[in-house]
């Protein structure tokens, strides 16, 4: 019997995608998937491409060749199913809002873009804002002033707001910028546990992340390598870092990381 069953798209397609700024060529033949309930950590060197990488995924860029598709079509029809949490909120921290107003925001974000200019305080939003402050970790939080978060709880209240939307896929960008080691280390397991249910991306130029839990690291340096398992490779290494000083040879420095993390073969 011919098993009929449809099956499901990826939730990230980039088919032998290029792009460039001008003649500064920045991606170049990036083929690779991320499936449905991924943990996904996007890492490499600054200028390496992974902010194009993220951008891409948007729309906000479109690729110079090839094709990229969000769950199985254009970047600009899947937005409604995107939660974004940017670098920086964008938020002044003497600003006087409250966590809960910052958290409805992703209400009205659902409505004007990926940050909303107004939002409502009707019960219904109120009471899901509140569902999902208790769900990042900060319940009781509401009325506390957002400029007064310490680093890791604004981060964990800009990541309550992109959720107000039921993201299918939750893309962050340098999430832990300004969060101190062990906030970090707390942060990612956090994240951890809300895949599942959902895709998750993050982009950061810390190779630390790859003993985080994730469920797959991608390296990106113009050319893109995916390993299973959350594992660095010695050809992944070598794609961010190459070789420069010939007194430090290449070997002893991927001895070096690689007994630090685990070993996974790269997916391509």
């Amino acid at each position: 019997m011919t098993d009929t069953t449809p099956t499901r798209s990826p939730v990230i397609r980039f088919d032998d995608v290029s792009f460039a700024y001008g003649e500064s060529h920045v991606l170049e033949g990036v083929t690779f998937e991320v499936g449905h309930g991924d943990y996904l950590a996007v890492l490499g060197p600054n200028g390496g491409g992974k902010t194009t990488l993220l951008k891409l995924m948007l729309g906000l860029l479109k690729p110079r060749t090839g094709r990229v598709q969000m769950f199985g079509g254009l970047p600009a029809q899947a937005l409604s199913r995107i939660g974004y949490v940017p670098q920086y909120t964008g938020a002044r921290l003497d600003f006087p809002v409250t966590v809960l107003d910052a958290v409805l925001m992703g209400m009205a974000g659902m409505h004007h873009g990926l940050v909303g200019r107004h939002w409502n305080r009707d019960r219904t939003s109120v009471d899901k804002a509140r569902t999902v402050l208790q769900q990042v970790g900060l319940d009781g939080f509401d009325d506390r002033p957002f400029g007064r978060l310490s680093g890791g709880q604004r981060q964990r209240a800009v990541v309550a707001r992109a959720l107000m939307g039921d993201p299918e896929l939750l893309l962050l960008d340098e999430p832990t910028a300004s969060i101190d080691p062990q906030g970090k280390f707390c942060f990612y397991e956090f994240l951890g546990g809300l895949h599942g249910p959902r895709t998750i991306v993050v982009v950061s130029h810390d190779l630390s992340l790859a003993s985080t839990g994730f469920t797959s690291v991608a390296f990106v340096n113009r050319s893109v390598l995916v390993g299973r398992g959350g594992g660095l490779t010695r050809d992944m290494l070598q794609m961010l870092y190459g070789q420069h000083d010939p007194t430090c040879p290449m070997g002893s420095f991927i001895q070096s990381m690689t007994s630090i993390f685990p070993q996974q073969p790269p997916e391509a």
